[in-house]
């Protein structure tokens, strides 16, 4: 039965065109079984073809109009011509109940379209008396009733009406219930894909930084590295110290190898190629044996952790053990760090000590002490730094020493 558009906060219009298309094709077919079921029992009536030529013809019209006015009122949407196929249909099953008591067979098929049709509850009503009116007063115009009779026959349609209005608005109702779960289903699949759009976005923005993240604590470190190292060797070149200038190269190769094993890893999503060889103690050494080698700075790798550490938190060490030395080699001046690996109950804590020149008052974190911050985060972890002018500074990085990470970090 047709919905009422003010239970949904959709226009009208909108809920039940949708209602009527959704409907359409299972009241096509009871429109047709009953007007055949109709036809056939006219002629079965009927003397003789000519006694049912009135019936056949306006049966013919209601068809008509349904195929022409009503099937166009649903599939477009049209109120208007809805309630032209109604004024047309109560005018068909007035005739057909003024030319004879058979005629009343047609009330089951429409009051069924009156719900249909029916803009609102009201409008069914209004239509269902409005066609009651009609049938009763053919029916007694038919027999010529009068007083007792015409009680009868209204009291038959009345009855007919009675019910016909409380199934139709009962109907109609659970019409009403079933649309409204159509709408919020709607909206639930729409909520659904709005969300599942907004994650994929928020997926590949994370992926970026992640992978910022990890180009900034590996291969622009290590580029940075070739281009000193490069400067170095034309310095060394430049003073005619040839076999110097054999040594930076063989750094600057060795440099470049690390940066393509680095960019390999990143390419095939593996953990850093230092972690793939031994533990996290054992790629804090190989760092600091390379970074001692390229700047003179000595470096010592305390490992109070044991081998207990997680393939996450390994990474996380390791790039944070990375970016400080890199910060070491730009604005530190050191002449010594310490790299102290230790455990605390659940924790990894990471220390990154140097005696340089300190930090500034009033300094501002750059792109790689943000970057470490945010791994820090990802990790369920903390970060921080200490150190003034002329103490050195203190990296320090605390992680669990177990806990998987959420996915990436800042750059």
């Amino acid at each position: 039965m047709s919905p009422v558009a003010d239970a949904r906060p959709v226009p009208q219009t909108v809920d039940r065109h949708g209602f009527w298309l959704r409907t359409l094709l299972m009241y096509d077919l009871v429109f047709a079984g009953m007007t055949a079921v109709y036809l056939l029992a006219v002629l079965i009536e009927a003397a003789s073809l000519a006694d049912a030529g009135v019936a056949l013809v306006t049966m013919g019209v209601l068809a008509l109009a349904y195929v022409l006015v009503g099937r166009r009122a649903a599939q477009r949407g049209s109120a208007r011509l809805a309630d032209g196929y109604l004024a047309v249909l109560v005018v068909v099953v007035v005739v057909q109940v003024a030319n004879g008591d058979i005629g009343s067979v047609l009330l089951f098929l429409a009051f069924l379209q009156i719900w249909f049709f029916s803009r609102t509850r009201v409008a069914g009503v209004v239509w269902a008396v409005a066609l009651t009116l009609g049938i009763t007063t053919a029916a007694v115009l038919r027999v010529q009733a009068t007083g007792p009779q015409i009680a009868e026959i209204a009291a038959e349609f009345g009855t007919a009406l009675l019910f016909a209005v409380v199934l139709g608005l009962w109907i109609t109702q659970v019409a009403e219930q079933s649309e409204e779960r159509a709408y919020l289903l709607d909206e639930l699949r729409a909520t659904q894909e709005a969300l599942a759009a907004s994650h994929h976005a928020a997926g590949v923005v994370e992926e970026r930084e992640r992978l910022a993240a990890e180009i900034h604590d590996t291969l622009a470190q290590g580029f940075t590295s070739v281009v000193m190292l490069a400067g170095a060797a034309a310095v060394e070149l430049a003073r005619g110290h040839v076999d110097r200038v054999g040594t930076r190269l063989e750094h600057i190769e060795d440099v470049a190898r690390d940066n393509l094993a680095e960019a390999r890893a990143l390419v095939a999503a593996t953990a850093p190629p230092d972690l793939q060889d031994g533990t996290l103690a054992d790629a804090l050494a190989r760092l600091a044996a390379r970074f001692g080698t390229e700047t003179g700075v000595r470096v010592d790798v305390v490992d109070d952790a044991g081998d207990s550490v997680g393939a996450e938190a390994q990474v996380v060490l390791l790039r944070a053990a990375q970016e400080s030395l890199a910060n070491v080699r730009r604005h530190a001046g050191a002449s010594h760090v310490t790299l102290r690996l230790a455990r605390d109950d659940d924790e990894l804590v990471l220390e990154v000590a140097d005696d340089g020149r300190g930090l500034g008052p009033g300094v501002a974190e750059g792109n790689g002490l943000r970057g470490m911050r945010a791994r820090a985060d990802a990790a369920g972890g903390t970060f921080d730094v200490t150190g003034g002018p002329g103490e050195g500074t203190c990296v320090r990085l605390r992680v669990p020493a177990r806990q998987r990470l959420t996915t990436g970090a800042s750059s």
